[in-house]
């Protein structure tokens, strides 16, 4: 959704995590295995990078390894370094099995477990039509794998490149509510950072995407073509 209505003039790729839809199941998950997955992707060719929640710590780590690929970051309120008491609880979460009976019965359980506070129902179905698939016996499933999932969570609660590591111009999207609060990162991200770091703070909570569709694509959309070479 946010490729179609604020970067339809742009080239998008959108690779799937590590053990998530199309992406190969099988270990490792750690962060060295992501990067090296993404960087298969985009070969060497500068390129703005967006990502949220741990995507947004894989697109950090990316910019802090290979600094020649990132012309731009965009970080959708990113999971840089979770407590570990976040990411304990977290992982536990994501251990249950989520299985559902109808779509529809899937989309209400999201609501419930995402805390989404504003975002259109139409929106939310739409999004979770190429993620939720019917298996062998007629339950809806996600598309991941639930161990890559819980792996992730401890990836996150690793400690994170140095701010100063990653000195290339940033949006820094967060969700007024979210879950995960920046709180403990934004004043050394700012020192770090100064005029390159531009901080928005949109409604509702984490799944900005979601909660916020508009007012975060209208802040990507004008950082990312304020940077394209003309």
């Amino acid at each position: 959704m946010l490729a179609e209505d604020a970067l339809d003039d742009l080239h998008v790729l959108a690779p799937d995590l590590l053990g998530h839809g199309s992406s190969p199941y099988e270990p490792p998950w750690d962060i060295e295995a992501h990067l090296d997955a993404i960087e298969e992707v985009v070969g060497d060719e500068r390129s703005a990078f967006v990502g949220h929640s741990f995507g947004g710590r894989l697109a950090f780590e990316l910019a802090a390894r290979a600094p020649d690929l990132a012309r731009r970051l965009v970080l959708l309120d990113p999971a840089i370094h979770l407590p570990p008491e976040v990411a304990l609880f977290a992982a536990e979460n994501a251990r249950r099995e989520r299985a559902y009976v109808s779509f529809e019965e899937a989309i209400e359980q999201r609501y419930v477990e995402s805390q989404l506070q504003r975002a259109p129902r139409e929106l939310v179905e739409e999004e979770l039509r190429a993620h939720l698939v019917s298996d062998d016996e007629g339950l809806y499933r996600y598309r991941y794998c639930q161990s890559a999932v819980v792996a992730a969570y401890g990836e996150m609660a690793s400690a994170p490149p140095s701010f100063e590591n990653v000195h290339v111009p940033t949006l820094l999207v967060l969700g007024k509510q979210s879950y995960l609060s920046y709180d403990h990162l934004l004043e050394a991200h700012r020192a770090a950072l100064g005029d390159l770091l531009e901080v928005v703070v949109v409604p509702g909570g984490h799944t900005v995407l979601w909660d916020a569709f508009e007012e975060t694509a209208e802040a990507v959309g004008a950082f990312l073509a304020a940077g394209v070479p003309t």
